[in-house]
């Protein structure tokens, strides 16, 4: 064969080639379209089966190790069960062991042995209250009990007790005259800037005669947000300012300052009614708002809805 008709035949094999490679991507495409139409329209059996025949491996949970958690019994304090123990003790005699007052000491504290006063003694106390309870070590205590008298005296005992648990307690032994606390050095004021009479101290003064006597509305000296109930009915007939002194210096100044400035004061007041006369102090933030000052918190737990605004 000549080499121009080879030639002629390898141009004419070349596009025969071609279109069979094509053609068996065509079908390929065409193949994988049907199959995946297939799935599609049988999902939910195709998964079926491809779950029942895929073998499935199941692992045994390892179990958690448990952890140790050790809740410590918040220890009780036994003040009050000393303090009914002393007011019982004080009050009963070894003479009449079987009275009211005797049969309640013995029950607190089986062993104790109850007191023998002599018929001038010291009359019985007019108050006994807990004072101090110091945990010593493990589950005992000692608890200082202070028993006033009629005469205004007042005498100090400390109370050996043990605890068991959070509500069980026992008097191990029989009370201790001991001297009473020494008086701790009050702390400075944090309350130094004495305020003059201006703006604030007529508010403050205004407000406290509405919370204290009634005499006007109380909400209209409080800030916007804060909310605050008279005392009623209404103890004192007078209130009147007697001191005024604030942490910040911007409560003694004659002029009200921007809005938004706070300051905190401490009001020391006379209130006077039917009952006589009291000394009264008491803190309050004050809030500036519109060329005036607003209560935002009475700082004795009595204002609601988050005090200062």
């Amino acid at each position: 064969m000549s080499p121009g008709k080879q030639a002629s035949q390898s141009e004419a094999a070349a596009p025969t080639a071609a279109g069979a490679r094509l053609e068996a991507m065509r079908r390929r495409v065409r193949l994988s379209r049907l199959a995946v139409w297939t799935v599609i329209a049988a999902g939910p059996v195709a998964l079926c089966v491809a779950v029942a025949s895929t073998p499935t491996r199941v692992e045994a949970a390892t179990p958690a190790v448990p952890t140790s958690v050790r809740t410590a019994a918040a220890a009780a304090d036994p003040g009050g069960y000393a303090q009914l123990f002393v007011s019982a003790w004080l009050r009963s005699s070894a003479n009449d062991a079987t009275s009211t007052q005797g049969r309640l000491a013995q029950s607190l504290a089986p062993d104790i042995e109850l007191p023998d006063p002599a018929a001038v003694a010291q009359s019985t106390p007019q108050s006994v209250t807990a004072v101090r309870s110091a945990q010593r070590t493990g589950d005992t205590w000692s608890v200082t009990v202070a028993a006033q008298y009629a005469d205004g005296s007042v005498r100090y005992y400390t109370v050996p007790v043990a605890a068991s648990g959070t509500d069980s307690f026992t008097v191990t032994g029989a009370p201790g005259v001991v001297a009473g606390p020494a008086r701790a050095e009050a702390p400075k004021s944090s309350y130094g800037v004495t305020v003059p009479e201006n703006g604030l101290s007529s508010a403050v003064g205004e407000f406290m005669a509405a919370y204290l006597t009634g005499a006007g509305e109380v909400d209209r000296y409080l800030a916007p947000g804060v909310r605050l109930s008279a005392v009623t009915p209404a103890p004192y007939r007078t209130v009147s300012v007697q001191q005024v002194s604030a942490v910040e210096e911007a409560a003694a100044s004659e002029q009200v300052p921007a809005d938004g400035t706070k300051v905190r004061v401490l009001v020391q007041v006379e209130a006077r009614g039917a009952d006589g006369r009291w000394p009264l102090a008491y803190e309050l933030a004050l809030k500036a708002r519109s060329g005036r000052w607003e209560v935002a918190a009475l700082e004795s737990g009595t204002a609601q809805d988050g005090g200062a605004r």
